[in-house]
Formats: C-alpha cells, sequence, structure tokens
C-alpha cells in the first residue's frame, strides 16, 4: 500500500541556513504515518481507546539533500508488517520526485497495560 501526504515547509520548521531542521523530517513522517493509520477507518485516537498503541521500536534514516523554506513536499509511505507484532513504514521525502529523505521507521503494537499485542487486522495490507 502506498500513501502520499502533502508538507509546505514553514519557517519554524527551519535551521538557521533555512534548511529544514533534521528532527522535523520525524514530524513529517509520524504526520504522514496517522494519515496513512486514518485510511483504515479510525484515527489513533480512536485505535488508543481499543487498547491498541503504536510505538516507535526503530529507525534508520538517511539524507540525500536538504529542502527548505518555502518547499513543497510530499511524504510517500509504504507499509507492510514484519511481524504480527511490528510493522513496518518504509517513507519518502520528495521534493517534485527528487528524493531528500528515506526512512525506514519500525513500530511495534501495545495492550493497555504495555504489553505486545498483534496489530489490528486492518493493517494487514
Amino acid at each position: 500500500m502506498e500513501h502520499r501526504h502533502p508538507v509546505k515547509v514553514y519557517y519554524e520548521d527551519t535551521d538557521c541556513l533555512g534548511m529544514v531542521y533534521h528532527s522535523n523530517y520525524l514530524k513529517y513522517m509520524e504526520r504522514a504515518r496517522s494519515e496513512l493509520v486514518a485510511t483504515f477507518g479510525k484515527s489513533v485516537q480512536d485505535w488508543n481507546r481499543e487498547g491498541a498503541f503504536f510505538i516507535v521500536y526503530a529507525v534508520s534514516m538517511r539524507f540525500k539533500r536538504a529542502a527548505g523554506l518555502g518547499d513543497l513536499l510530499e511524504i510517500v509511505t509504504h507499509l507492510s508488517l514484519s511481524s504480527p507484532y511490528r510493522a513496518v513504514f518504509k517513507q519518502r521525502v520528495e521534493r517534485a520526485g527528487e528524493l531528500i529523505v528515506e526512512a525506514e521507521i519500525e513500530l511495534a503494537c501495545l495492550d493497555h497495560q504495555r504489553s505486545l499485542r498483534e496489530f489490528p487486522h486492518e493493517f494487514q495490507v
């Protein structure tokens, strides 16, 4: 499954050189994952109320180019389950098709007691 989420770079997203500060790419990717999750019919808050909590287990990122103030970016996300308890989100930040950042973010699913639980069946795409 592929999901695309648009992002515009604002002044608050940039460093002293006017480039996107590195940690903000993680925020953009988090927003895109939240929007992708909502396509399964429930918001992250709804999943939480039902006892499914999605936590970051691992992150790997590579920075290829810099994005800057005013850029229009697109976060491209691919989701797959690596086990019943873990989901892998392969994400790219692109500017007009040009690769800016690529990442692989692995999430685990926990229950109310903070124990591993299987991802809801809706995530098995």
